[in-house]
């Protein structure tokens, strides 16, 4: 990884474009699409995997690693492994039997790209791969910590985590959820993998448990404040900032924080989360600085 990624002195913005380029340099090498008629499946992969996008996933385990001075290999190797279970999640988000959405990261979603038995495949095949890529060697010497870290996605991404979050989310079209549900929901569908990629580096480093549990802490706070900064924009975004369609939500009749607790009491409560997550950051003093940034991005987004 450059210097520039790890320096204290390292922009959000360096940062963020860092993370862009050198986490595609690694899923690129790892997606080489074979000669035989499998290709397409990788095509696919390849497709969803490489999408335009800020690779926030991918930042915050950067971040996280450069706490605890993480080798450059380890945490790259992990950042690839969270991006391609994201990307797995957008794909199977966007399938008729979902959200049934065609427009995603500014493009074309893979099932209208390929078609949706294929969309299915490259998902599946995204989501085994980033376990595969979390069992190498590469990634840590320790088999312990590879373990641990196929442990810690595998409850991110599956029932306990992204895969109940959006059931719960199927159910809401059906019913009237309160804020705790709301809550639990994108704690469970978009704060999980938050949590995981700012876990990734203390786990990396075999960091004690106080430092871990305000990792989690913060990521917690960052992941609900994403999820009303993401709410806000389907209300008040367009398709054109956020490259996906906007106004889904509504649309399909979904209790969410902003038609709860309305535009403002939704801004002023991602504030309150932010700032809340920033504090849990003062155990790591200054070297925590790339964390605070990202959290200020989180709500000042506008895709």
């Amino acid at each position: 990884m450059t210097e520039q990624l790890w320096a204290d002195a390292a922009t959000l913005d360096e940062a963020a474009a860092a993370t862009v380029r050198l986490t595609d340099q690694i899923i690129d090498g790892l997606l080489k699409t074979p000669p035989g008629l499998e290709a397409r499946v990788y095509e696919a992969m390849r497709y969803s995997a490489l999408a335009p996008g800020k690779r926030l996933r991918p930042l915050l385990v950067l971040a996280s690693s450069r706490l605890f001075g993480v080798a450059r290999r380890s945490a790259l190797q992990v950042a690839a492994a969270v991006e391609m279970v994201h990307a797995y999640s957008l794909i199977h988000d966007d399938l008729p039997g979902m959200d049934n959405s065609d427009l995603r990261r500014g493009r074309p979603t893979c099932h209208k790209a390929f078609d949706e038995a294929t969309a299915i495949l490259a998902g599946d095949g995204l989501l085994t791969m980033a376990f595969e890529v979390l069992s190498h060697p590469d990634t840590h010497g320790d088999p312990a910590v590879r373990c641990e870290l196929v442990a810690a996605l595998a409850a991110a991404a599956g029932a306990p985590g992204m895969v109940g979050g959006q059931m719960i989310d199927l159910i809401a079209e059906t019913m009237t959820l309160d804020i705790g549900a709301i809550t639990r929901l994108q704690g469970m569908k978009t704060g999980a993998l938050i949590a995981f990629a700012c876990e990734a580096g203390a786990i990396l480093a075999k960091a004690p448990p106080d430092l871990r549990l305000a990792l989690r802490r913060y990521a917690r706070d960052l992941g609900l404040a994403f999820q009303i900064a993401d709410d806000l924009l389907d209300v008040e975004g367009s398709a054109a900032e956020t490259g996906k369609p906007v106004g889904a939500d509504a649309a399909a009749g979904k209790a969410t924080f902003v038609s709860i607790l309305g535009v403002a009491r939704a801004r002023a409560q991602a504030e309150l989360l932010i700032n809340q997550a920033v504090a849990y950051l003062d155990l790591f003093e200054q070297r925590a600085e790339l964390l605070r940034q990202v959290a200020r991005f989180v709500i000042d987004r506008r895709t």
